[in-house]
């Protein structure tokens, strides 16, 4: 029987009880489908920054790398750690160590869930460049505290990396419905986003079978509240892709229902699962996290252990629970509640 050994990162807040059920689910499904899952559980957060000045040991890169794939939960809990410490100190780090640079997210209404738009009809995989552009970390400041001061962030977007992230986005659109939409703010960002139009009509070239349109960041902000159904798979920067995705979210009926992959798509090191919905402080000590997101997340990960019968039956699982009225509206079941729904309805 095949064993995948997984890296499991709770995290902060919610990520707690969202991380437990999916393992629940995961389990579960393991259990009947000729395969096991091993997880070992890392207590990487915000608690442990403030007991040992990191977020995680100094070989916890080292550490992770032993394993198949990584759950994580969320991570942040800004009234004691700044957001800046939390997300340089534990999510960046993984992505960029393990060449993660394809961040895969993908929107569409779960039967039963009532989006804010009046057509449920869009069925939108979203891929994000994970590694470099905005989030380069590159950049400072000098003359901290006075009038003189002067901050400076730079984008970093090399050949190699828009490259990879474009032509990975044409194989998922050549994949889905043949559609790609690529997205830059060419006419303000004379540099680096004329740099992406230019690689990504390149790209076009060697991809006759897919239709290519290029969209200013505000007008693909615009046609995803619009016209939602128009779109198949949309690739844009890390800071683009990233803010894009929350408006997925928004349209998909919340980020309880948002869930993501950081992938390594030459499987060099292992991937990296997650919900989107952050760590939630303000609900974290309710009890009623949707799980579904990170359930959703568990399930992409079996697809890319190549488990795709079993992650197929996670996401029928899913959409049973939700066609079923459970976990539909934020707040109203309990997380316990929502995650035995689910097991209850595998197949």
């Amino acid at each position: 029987m095949k064993t995948y050994s997984i890296a499991l990162l709770p995290g902060d807040g919610i990520g707690n009880p969202v991380t437990e059920a999916a393992w629940d689910v995961l389990q579960a499904t393991a259990k009947t489908s000729g395969f096991s899952l091993e997880g070992t559980a890392f207590p990487w957060s915000c608690d442990f920054y403030k007991q040992t000045g990191a977020m995680m040991p100094t070989d916890g890169i080292e550490t992770l790398s032993r394993f198949d794939a990584i759950l994580l939960g969320a991570v942040g809990w800004p009234a004691e750690v700044p957001d800046s410490v939390s997300l340089h100190g534990l999510l960046l780090p993984i992505r960029k160590a393990f060449t993660q640079y394809a961040n895969i997210r993908p929107h569409r209404l779960l039967p039963g869930v009532s989006g804010p738009l009046k057509s449920g009809a869009f069925d939108i995989l979203c891929i994000r460049e994970n590694t470099e552009g905005e989030y380069s970390g590159a950049g400072g400041r000098i003359h901290q505290g006075t009038a003189d001061e002067v901050a400076v962030e730079t984008s970093i977007f090399t050949r190699k990396g828009v490259e990879r992230i474009l032509r990975f986005a044409f194989e998922q659109a050549r994949m889905r419905r043949g559609k790609l939409a690529s997205v830059t703010k060419s006419n303000a960002q004379k540099y680096s986003m004329v740099f992406w139009d230019e690689i990504t009509r390149r790209l076009a070239a060697e991809y006759p079978d897919v239709e290519v349109t290029s969209y200013h960041i505000d007008a693909m902000a615009a046609r995803m509240v619009m016209a939602p159904e128009s779109l198949d798979v949309v690739v844009a920067s890390n800071l683009f892709g990233d803010i894009l995705t929350d408006l997925g979210a928004a349209i998909q009926g919340g980020l309880g229902f948002a869930a993501s992959a950081n992938i390594n798509p030459d499987r060099s090191a292992p991937s990296m699962f997650e919900p989107v919905h952050g760590s939630a402080p303000d609900i974290a000590h309710l009890g009623i996290a949707n799980p579904i997101a990170a359930i959703w997340s568990g399930a992409m990960m079996l697809e890319h252990l190549g488990e795709t019968p079993a992650a197929a039956r996670m996401v029928s699982a899913i959409e049973a629970t939700t066609k079923a009225g459970i976990g539909i509206i934020p707040g109203r079941d309990k997380t316990e509640t929502i995650a035995r729904a689910v097991l209850e309805r595998l197949l």
